[in-house]
């Protein structure tokens, strides 16, 4: 059971109805953790729009669930990693890409250096090294994609901090934080 509250439609003010209604049209499901968010419709909204800009960069949606997968096993957040792995099964990521994905690589060459960079930042608090930038750069990322790849890694930071501090109950398939051998 979630250590705060989770809002739902038979609760919800005005303001948070009308944020429901809107990602329910576009996703289809209100998630919990958005229900989590929504005790705050300033804190729903800010996180909406950053996700809605994110996503409008040039990093495919592949690339971004393996940097959300490889940040939630990371942060052994089992609700972010049961999200994205649903999520990621939708872009069309495999399963032997997902496991790949939760230990900081990619079975696609480009790829497994935005996750290896990803895994950096997050390690490293944003302490990466000018090789690593070089790194990133060789293999095809300009600097408006290494700029988005950061911005993916801290939007992730959020939701598994929102998703490890409330405990949030678990709507997607449940995936163990543990990979197997």
């Amino acid at each position: 059971m979630s250590r705060i509250n989770t809002v739902t439609k038979e609760t919800a003010n005005a303001e948070q109805l009308a944020l429901f209604d809107a990602i329910q049209a576009k996703l289809g499901i209100v998630p919990n953790f958005l229900k989590i968010l929504a005790n705050s419709p300033s804190a729903l909204r800010a996180f909406l729009g950053l996700h809605s800009i994110a996503n409008e960069g040039s990093l495919d949606p592949k690339t971004r669930e393996r940097i959300a997968l490889a940040v939630a096993q990371q942060n052994a957040c089992e609700y972010c990693v049961s999200a994205h792995t649903a999520i990621g099964r939708k872009a069309g990521l495999n399963s032997a890409e997902i496991e790949a994905n939760r230990t900081g690589t990619s079975q696609d060459a480009k790829a497994a250096v935005a996750v290896k960079f990803a895994q950096s930042l997050l390690e490293n608090m944003g302490e990466v090294t000018t090789a690593e930038i070089t790194e990133a750069r060789n293999a095809g990322y300009n600097d408006a994609e290494i700029v988005e790849i950061i911005t993916h890694v801290a939007m992730n930071i959020f939701t598994n901090i929102i998703g490890k501090a409330s405990r949030v109950e678990i709507d997607f398939p449940k995936v163990d934080l543990k990979i197997a051998a």
